[in-house]
């Protein structure tokens, strides 16, 4: 019988079997490591792979495998270009969680907009003072109206336009880069294409992050990016945190004040280093700037319907992959 291998995070293979029927066996490795991999790997007919990082130390092995299968969007934890050396193809799944995504976005550029994780923190220790928070809080990062805010969006995928429309209901000008989107697509959501990311960031006093991780966008807000905003800017991260530098860029643009706040559900290093000093002033509530930093733990794409939907779409090209169809949403190096 063939055999689909689940690299790594999940432990029951209930759903993707369930797809999969009696075309393979589904068997879990829970390993984040392929050096950890059996030697049992080598009876691949299928890969399927979330967090571990996949190389030509296991593509090598795959002497049967018909293609790999990521859970998700991303594929920089794989070796795309090596895959296809070895005539293996490799397709993810990027339409599972695109309303969890952009839901996040906009929660988090709301809230801080709005501030209300702020107040709601500076309300419990300064219950007499009510009202007059309101307005000291004002005084260092002021609060505009939502309608005078404008949205860089950087990467108009999916998620992005996503994105574009929900804050166009809050009456806020948006606009956009991505060189790869077709000219005159701009005009179908009536917003605003920026042709260089540098005049993006110049004309926006929130940036929001929805591309993906590649050669091309890789640490691509760097701090000359961060010198381009305009005072008090906001930056939401919700695609892949190498697209970011590191933290230091963050907290020096949170020290003067180029940033207002930040909301991270992607970092740099994931789970955070407790002795980076923007990871510090986030753990601190004594810390001035901690309210003005909102961290999630990469937990932006999640729902208990998406989470569903994103493996059995896996499973499902999985299938057809076994089935000798055509793979959806294949891959190719660039």
């Amino acid at each position: 019988m063939k055999k689909v291998f689940i690299t790594d995070y999940i432990n029951d293979p209930e759903i993707e079997q369930n797809v999969i029927g009696n075309e393979a066996k589904v068997i879990c490795l829970n390993n984040k490591e392929e050096k950890n991999f059996p030697k049992e790997i080598e009876d691949a007919d299928g890969l399927l792979v979330w967090h571990t990082k996949i190389s030509e130390t296991t593509i090598k092995k795959l002497v049967k495998c018909k293609s790999v299968i990521r859970y998700g969007v991303g594929s920089d934890n794989i070796d795309i270009k090596c895959l296809k050396n070895h005539n293996i193809p490799f397709a993810n799944t990027p339409d599972y969680g695109v309303d969890e995504v952009a839901d996040t976005s906009s929660a988090l550029i709301l809230n801080l907009i709005r501030k209300v994780n702020l107040y709601n923190h500076q309300t419990k220790t300064k219950l007499n003072e009510w009202q007059n928070e309101v307005m000291n809080i004002d005084k260092l990062n002021p609060i505009k109206r939502t309608s005078e805010h404008k949205l860089g969006i950087i990467g108009l995928g999916r998620i992005g336009s996503a994105l574009a429309l929900r804050m166009k209901s809050f009456k806020m000008k948006v606009g956009f880069y991505d060189p790869y989107v077709a000219s005159g697509f701009e005009k179908v959501l009536d917003i605003k294409r920026h042709e260089t990311l540098e005049k993006l960031v110049s004309d926006s006093t929130i940036i929001s992050i929805n591309a993906a991780l590649n050669s091309e966008t890789n640490k691509m807000i760097n701090s000359k990016m961060i010198d381009l905003m305009n005072e008090n800017s906001i930056l939401v991260n919700t695609a892949r945190g190498a697209i970011i530098e590191n933290l230091d860029i963050i907290m020096d643009g949170l020290k003067s004040n180029k940033l207002a706040a930040v909301g991270l559900d992607v970092l740099p290093i994931e789970p955070p280093q407790e002795k980076e000093s923007l990871i510090k002033a986030w753990m601190d509530p004594n810390d001035p700037l901690s309210n003005r930093i909102i961290i999630n733990p990469h937990s932006a794409y999640y729902s208990s319907s998406s989470i569903k939907e994103m493996r059995s779409k896996a499973a499902q090209n999985m299938l057809y992959s076994l089935r000798g169809e055509r793979i959806r949403n294949i891959v190719n190096p660039k």
